[in-house]
């Protein structure tokens, strides 16, 4: 009896782990996903150790994932492991050094960038003035006779004699006297009406009221007339010569106000999200080496052109006379080259390094870090590109961190894996329902390894074993099932009686209920 009671113990207790196993896996126990025997259990060589959930998350010893922390699954020599989602590339840490891999996080600020532009000095072309000859007549004398003079409204260009002036003069210095002799006769309307003709046909010959308001106390041997500058500004052409005679029309001067200049670019429609009226240009000229003039851009032209898709912007620019060496210049000369710098931003927006981004055919892509060794492809929408940011509408999100650095290899590798995959042929999957003649279908609703509900982890991974269909929570569990078949394929016989039994009697005491 006392030789016997240490067997009976030994079989109990092994009955009860039997027991405990079956519970815990169809009751929904817990699963670690513990690694299968190691190299010499199964007398198959262990490759390496890889995550079933981050399958980039590979190591030559046991552990744990870096990113999940659960245990590593064991690759046995002929098995391909686990394989990445399409478009992420995994990296061992010798291949991330070797490549200076750099990320930089996606992170919202304003958007900044420089415009670099060129284009010229123009007079201001709203006090831009030509004057002809408002009636025939021959230049007796020019007061200003040379191009650049500087001249104030109202100093005299030429003086000029016109006999039909000069009659217009006369006639009118009398209406004016007789009016004077109001004292001997009553002024008529009549007289009024001839005087104001008289006066308006004087306006029309180019004469100001100033001069108008002299001709009666001109003398009577005075048969010439001058000619007045009607703005102050700048002789930049000279059409005529003392002597010359000159019909009604001929061009005679044209003046410029170079005291407001303006100075004019091309904008192309890719910079118009950009420039806005009120920004500030900081300009330079050849003619002041080392010196910026700021100013504010006043007016965008909203009229394109067609050839050069591009819009006119005009800069107001204040240039008064400077004295040098006792003799007075403008320090901004006319239709002389220039270059400016105009210095955009934006609002905070989400963005990304430029040179995080890789355009490929026509897809725009980044590269996000997902730790571990593993690089995600994300394809991506931009916004506009400033200096050194691109402006980010879709794909990344704040706080993900991006390769800046070495991305260019990455893709390349992703690209190789792409092909690989498209050249290994894929064995077809075969429906619960059509299943090859002679094969058990699975019968249990969890897996056989972990107790996992099935579908719980994702797609079930499917396996025929000597007739029998097996499905596993996850595809790591399908390498210790390989590991002891015979044990499992046990498992689910002696699964499938208990089971059976327990949802019949369910159904019978549902139905008598």
């Amino acid at each position: 009896m006392n030789a016997k009671l240490p067997r009976a113990l030994l079989a109990t207790a092994a009955l009860a782990a039997a027991g405990g196993w079956f519970a815990a896996n169809h009751f929904g126990g817990a699963h670690n996903h513990a690694p299968a025997a190691k190299s010499g259990s199964s007398g198959r060589k262990v490759i390496y150790y890889q995550s079933s959930m981050h399958p980039w998350v590979k190591a030559e010893k046991p552990g744990k994932c870096t990113v999940c922390g659960m245990e590593l699954v064991p690759i046995y020599e002929g098995q391909k492991g686990y394989e990445l989602t399409a478009g992420t590339v995994s990296l061992g840490t010798n291949s991330i050094q070797a490549i200076h891999v750099q990320t930089a996080e996606a992170s919202k600020r304003p958007l900044i960038r420089t415009l670099r532009v060129a284009g010229t000095i123009d007079d201001n072309d709203a006090k831009h003035r030509r004057l002809s000859a408002y009636v025939e007549g021959r230049i007796e004398k020019l007061h200003v006779n040379f191009i650049g003079a500087e001249v104030k409204e109202g100093e005299p260009l030429a003086t000029f004699y016109s006999p039909m002036l000069l009659n217009a003069e006369r006639e009118y210095a009398l209406l004016f006297r007789q009016s004077q002799m109001a004292h001997s006769y009553a002024l008529t309307a009549e007289h009024k009406r001839l005087l104001a003709a008289a006066e308006q046909r004087l306006a029309r010959y180019g004469l100001t009221t100033a001069q108008i308001a002299k001709l009666p106390f001109k003398a009577e041997t005075n048969h010439l007339s001058e000619i007045l500058a009607p703005v102050s500004g700048t002789v930049i052409t000279r059409e005529i010569y003392e002597g010359q005679f000159v019909k009604e029309g001929d061009k005679l001067f044209e003046l410029a106000d170079f005291f407001t200049m303006w100075f004019q670019f091309d904008l192309y429609e890719r910079d118009f999200a950009w420039v806005r009226v009120g920004q500030e240009v900081e300009i330079t000229v050849p003619s002041a080496p080392g010196k910026k003039f700021v100013a504010a851009i006043a007016f965008i032209d909203p009229n394109l052109n067609d050839m050069t898709r591009s819009a006119r912007v005009r800069v107001e620019l204040q240039n008064p006379l400077l004295t040098v060496q006792g003799r007075s210049r403008r320090e901004l000369l006319h239709k002389t080259y220039a270059e400016a710098i105009v210095r955009l931003d934006t609002p905070e927006v989400l963005t990304l390094p430029r040179s995080a981004v890789l355009h490929t055919g026509d897809r725009t892509v980044v590269y996000v870090d997902k730790g571990g060794g593993a690089y995600e492809q994300r394809r991506v929408k931009l916004g506009r590109a400033g200096d050194e940011h691109w402006e980010i509408l879709e794909g990344v999100k704040p706080g993900e961190r991006i390769v800046t650095t070495g991305n260019l290899l990455i893709d390349g590798q992703a690209q190789l894996d792409s092909q690989a995959g498209e050249s290994t042929p894929t064995a077809p999957t075969t429906p619960a329902q059509a299943l090859p003649p002679g094969v058990k279908p699975y019968p249990l609703d969890v897996c056989i390894v972990g107790g996992e509900k099935l579908g719980s982890m994702g797609v079930p991974a499917t396996l025929i074993y000597q007739g029998q269909q097996v499905k596993f929570c996850c595809s790591g569990c399908q390498p210790e099932f390989e590991a002891n078949p015979a044990k499992f394929l046990q498992k689910i016989s002696a699964l499938t009686k208990s089971v059976v039994p327990q949802n019949t009697n369910t159904n019978t005491n549902t139905q008598k209920q």
